[in-house]
C-alpha cells in the first residue's frame, strides 16, 4: 500500500503569507518605528533621551502612579470576581463555544465607547441611579468623576478577559487529579489552594495580563468616567499627540507604556509557556 506523500511549496506558501506580511509590515511594524523615532529624537531629528525621561517629571509621574494605582486595584477586583465564577461555570460542564461565547462573547461585541458611555449616562449626577435613588428617598452616589468610577469601568470593560482565560485552565483539570486529593484526606480548602489554584496559575497570569494592560494604557474610561479632574497616563499621551501636538513627547511617554506592557507579556510567557490560558 503507498503512502500519498505531500510536498510543501515553499514558494506558494510564502505567496499565501503575502498579505499577512503586508499587514503586518504597514499596521505593526511601520507605526512602532515611527513611535520610537520621535520617541528617541527632538523637533531638530537629533537623538534624545529628554521625551522618555519626562516620565520623571511631577506631572508624568504622578499620572504613571496613578494609572499603575487603578490597573492593579481593577486588576485584582477582576481576578476576585472572575475565579468563583470561572469555577461555577466550568462545574455546570457548559459547553465552552455556546454558552460562555454567548454571556461574555456577545457583550463585547458592542462598541467599546458606546459601553463605557452607558455607565456615564447610569453614574452621573442625573443619571439613571441617582434617579431610582431619589424615587426611593434614598441619597445619590456622588460617584461620577471619581477613581472609582474610573475602577468600575475598567472591571466593567475588562471582566471577560480574566473570566475566559480562567475558565479554560480550570476545564483542563483531570477530575481524577481533584478526587485523588480528597480521597487522600484533603478537605475543600487544601484541594483548592494546592492542587486546583497552582494548576490554574497560567489562565490567572494570561488574565492579569490582559486585564492589566489595557487598564494602564486606557484613556477613554478615564476622559468620560474622570472627567478632567482625573489624569492617567493614558490622557497625558493622547492629549500630547492630539491636543498639543508634540508627538515626539508623546512618542516618549508611549515608549516608556511599551517597557510595562513587554514586562507583562515576558512574566505571561514564564508562567504559562504551552499557552494553558488561552482565552479559547
Amino acid at each position: 500500500m503507498k503512502l500519498n506523500t505531500v510536498k510543501h511549496n515553499k514558494p506558494a506558501g510564502r505567496l499565501l503569507s503575502a498579505p499577512f506580511l503586508l499587514w503586518e509590515t504597514l499596521f505593526i511594524i511601520v507605526p512602532l518605528a515611527m513611535v520610537f523615532y520621535y520617541g528617541l529624537t527632538d523637533r531638530s531629528g537629533a537623538f534624545t533621551l529628554e521625551n522618555v525621561a519626562a516620565i520623571l517629571g511631577a506631572e508624568h509621574a504622578k499620572a504613571l502612579w496613578l494609572s499603575v494605582c487603578l490597573s492593579f486595584v481593577s486588576t485584582l477586583i477582576c481576578f476576585l470576581l472572575a475565579y468563583p465564577l470561572a469555577m461555577i461555570l466550568a462545574n455546570m460542564n457548559v459547553n465552552q463555544h455556546s454558552f460562555i461565547v454567548l454571556i461574555f462573547i456577545l457583550p463585547m461585541w458592542m462598541n467599546f465607547l458606546l459601553r463605557t458611555l452607558a455607565w456615564q449616562t447610569l453614574l452621573e449626577k442625573n443619571g439613571v441611579i441617582n434617579n431610582i435613588l431619589e424615587f426611593l428617598h434614598i441619597p445619590p452616589l456622588n460617584i461620577i468623576n471619581t477613581p472609582a468610577a474610573i475602577i468600575l469601568g475598567m472591571v466593567y470593560n475588562f471582566l471577560p478577559f480574566m473570566v475566559l482565560p480562567i475558565y479554560n485552565s480550570l476545564v483542563k483539570v483531570d477530575p481524577n487529579v481533584i478526587n485523588a486529593a480528597r480521597d487522600l484526606g484533603a478537605n475543600e480548602l487544601q484541594t483548592f489552594f494546592k492542587i486546583t489554584f497552582p494548576l490554574t496559575i497560567p489562565g490567572v497570569i494570561s488574565g492579569v495580563t490582559m486585564v492589566f494592560v489595557p487598564a494602564l494604557t486606557t484613556f477613554v474610561i478615564s476622559k468620560l468616567l474622570g472627567g478632567s479632574k482625573i489624569l492617567l497616563i493614558g490622557n497625558v499621551i493622547e492629549e500630547e499627540f492630539t491636543q498639543a501636538g508634540n508627538w515626539h513627547l508623546g512618542s516618549g511617554l508611549s515608549i516608556v507604556l511599551m517597557i510595562f506592557i513587554i514586562f507583562n507579556m515576558v512574566i505571561s510567557a514564564v508562567f504559562d509557556k504551552n499557552g494553558e490560558g488561552n482565552m479559547l
